[in-house]
């Protein structure tokens, strides 16, 4: 094996495990999980959250 093989695997691997990364960020059954992640700053902050939830369900509507 020479060098252009192991870089040319390297690539393969790198490539296949972000496309797999790709694919598992925007899945729609790790909506909820994400919307609940984009929340954590404000846990101690119960106005901060009321807030938001009334922005998001404001931005639903529109759509």
């Amino acid at each position: 094996m020479d060098i252009g093989t192991i870089r040319g695997l390297g690539t393969v691997v790198v490539m296949v495990a972000f496309i797999g990364l790709t694919l598992w960020v925007f899945s729609p059954r790790r909506k909820a999980e994400f919307d609940d992640a984009t929340l954590l700053p404000f846990a101690d902050d119960p106005e901060a959250i009321k807030h938001l939830e009334q922005t998001s369900a404001a931005r639903s509507h529109e759509k």
